[in-house]
């Protein structure tokens, strides 16, 4: 059998490392959005610049510590399944180590391979590590890559936070009539970049997912902005 070359070897790792790239676009697109929701509706309603910086600092804490939060318990859980999902097969190669070698040989043989060249790539692998070649084929999993909630957390937190800080500087920084103006085209400017960068690490259509990602966000600046006029208006 041929060694696989360095770009196959390392493809698991370069498709790992979009996926977190594209987990941090995402992150930061819902930083964008639902901060610039919060402060052009407050916009809406008053003038206040310390109003605007509470309100804007409120939910960028809110929802970086939410998405971090949220972040952990599900990695956390996936994490766990994937521990027990290992703990069984460790113990099934430690009692019926024949009848895992056969299983390994017929998952490789629906992968493509002869019966002969799959029953000696499974001897092979068994060989080297029969648990990192059973958690591979069988299940999915690299031992030696599991995720780590923590790093899930503190990057969802990151991304949020620098996400949800473009509109909370365009509404505190510029003169009180530049504010909403500044506001809506710098957040709209950044979800064309967040629509097309997350489009083309996930392969798809550009054009398709920056027009999703500004009608989106255009829709919730109006929404809240519509709010907060009436809100002012009515003196509450």
């Amino acid at each position: 059998m041929t060694e696989p070359t360095h770009e196959e070897a390392h493809g698991g790792a370069l498709g790992s490392r979009l996926n977190w790239l594209r987990a941090a676009v995402l992150g930061a697109n819902d930083g964008i959005v639902s901060t610039a929701g919060i402060v052009v509706g407050v916009a809406g309603a008053t003038q206040s610049r310390s109003a605007l910086l509470t309100a804007g600092l409120a939910g960028l804490l809110a929802g970086s510590m939410s998405m971090a939060a949220g972040e952990y318990v599900s990695v956390s859980t996936q994490r766990d399944s994937e521990m027990a999902a290992l703990a069984v097969e460790k113990r099934e190669l430690r009692e019926q180590p024949e009848a895992e070698l056969e299983e390994l040989t017929t998952l490789l043989e629906e992968r493509g391979l002869s019966h002969e060249v799959a029953r000696e790539a499974a001897e092979q692998l068994t060989a080297r590590d029969p648990l990192k070649a059973h958690a591979r084929v069988e299940l999915g999993i690299d031992p030696e890559d599991l995720t780590n909630p923590w790093h899930a957390a503190w990057a969802s937190f990151l991304a949020f936070t620098v996400g949800a800080l473009l509109p909370l500087l365009a509404i505190v920084l510029p003169p009180a009539g530049w504010r909403l103006g500044v506001t809506v085209v710098s957040v709209l400017a950044a979800l064309v970049l967040t629509g097309w960068t997350s489009a083309r690490l996930g392969a798809a259509d550009p054009k398709r997912a920056v027009l999703r990602n500004v009608v989106g966000g255009a829709l919730a600046m109006g929404v809240t902005y519509a709010a907060g006029r009436l809100l002012g208006a009515a003196g509450v």
